[in-house]
């Protein structure tokens, strides 16, 4: 569901990315050490980041595999913000995913650079503040059987995508720069995207009873804090090494077919490439991620490890900078 520039106006892009970028803000406060050194809410603590490093390259290689949809000739893949909001919270969930959206617009050329708010909104701020919290929260409670989280996930997978594929035709509209008319936009957008928010709905409840089952505490903030730093470290390192191997895999995993947006805007304008306004700020946006992409499209088989490997290394930067401010509060 990533947007290209070319659906979108700078008048667009700049309200989604002040809203994006505003949200991003708070996050980033909840994580920050208080002057005390302790936490005040369970997102502050020295775990956490390092869980969102693991967690966050997961979803980055997992991405990468488009699954076909049947019978559509379309493909989807997973936008991971309820599997991110259950391992981590809302709010360190939505800076997790952000920043792979982040780092898959200015080194891959996924998704345009004009558009990096749209799309944080869409497949963020939609998952990760509104269908987890109003969806897949409240059908949860602590001894949930794992065809209730199953349900739960596929509820909210199909809610967050669902809301998603609206944004984006809504954003379309409202930017005006193209000839897509809203009604059959949306009329293709929102069949595909339920359709491919139900598989990643069943992918995230497996994945999530897989957790609860080998390694229930990394589900509770509480528990989580009480592990010790062995047992707590090889998880991680088990997280890190499945995305690595899916990093890796993902060239002969994934569908050659086109992702939802593609398919509805190939079915709505007999075309799937719409050419941006030349615009001032359209051209400003394609030098700039001409300039910081250094693996477009994902051009070698290498991509998914160096991708992986990008958000790991930050999420140890960060890890070290979280222990610094502890230290200095």
């Amino acid at each position: 569901m990533h947007m290209s520039d070319a659906l979108v106006s700078p008048a667009a892009a700049a309200a989604a990315g002040t809203v994006s970028l505003a949200l991003l803000g708070t996050a980033i406060r909840k994580l920050r050490p208080t002057r005390s050194g302790r936490p005040a809410d369970p997102l502050r603590n020295e775990r956490i980041v390092p869980l969102m490093g693991v967690m966050g390259a997961f979803v980055f290689a997992a991405q990468m595999i488009n699954f076909a949809i049947p019978g559509t000739g379309s493909s989807g893949h997973i936008a991971g913000g309820i599997l991110l909001s259950a391992m981590l919270g809302p709010w360190a969930a939505l800076l997790t995913l952000s920043s792979v959206l982040i780092l898959q617009c200015l080194l891959f050329a996924d998704g345009g650079f004009l558009a990096l708010g749209c799309n944080i909104l869409n497949m963020a701020v939609l998952s990760c503040l509104v269908a987890y919290p109003l969806v897949f929260k409240p059908l949860m409670r602590p001894d949930a059987t794992p065809g209730r989280i199953l349900a739960a996930s596929v509820l909210a997978s199909v809610a967050a995508l669902g809301l998603g594929a609206l944004a984006v035709t809504l954003e379309t509209e409202v930017s005006g720069i193209t000839a897509l008319p809203f009604g059959r936009f949306l009329l293709f957008m929102l069949p595909i995207h339920l359709a491919i928010g139900l598989g990643e709905g069943l992918a995230t409840g497996a994945l999530l009873n897989a957790v609860r089952r080998c390694r229930p505490e990394l589900l509770d903030t509480g528990r989580r804090q009480s592990l010790n730093r062995r047992r707590f470290g090889r998880s991680l390192a088990v997280i890190a090494a499945a995305a690595l191997l899916l990093g890796a895999s993902f060239s002969w995993l994934a569908s050659s077919q086109p992702d939802g947006l593609e398919w509805s805007v190939a079915r709505t304008a007999g075309d799937a490439e719409i050419l941006p306004a030349p615009g001032e700020a359209h051209r400003a946006a394609a030098a700039i991620q001409q300039t910081t992409a250094a693996l477009p499209d994902y051009g070698t088989t290498t991509a998914g490890l160096a991708g992986c490997g990008v958000i790991l290394l930050a999420a140890w930067g960060g890890t070290r900078l979280l222990r610094t401010g502890r230290r200095r509060a």
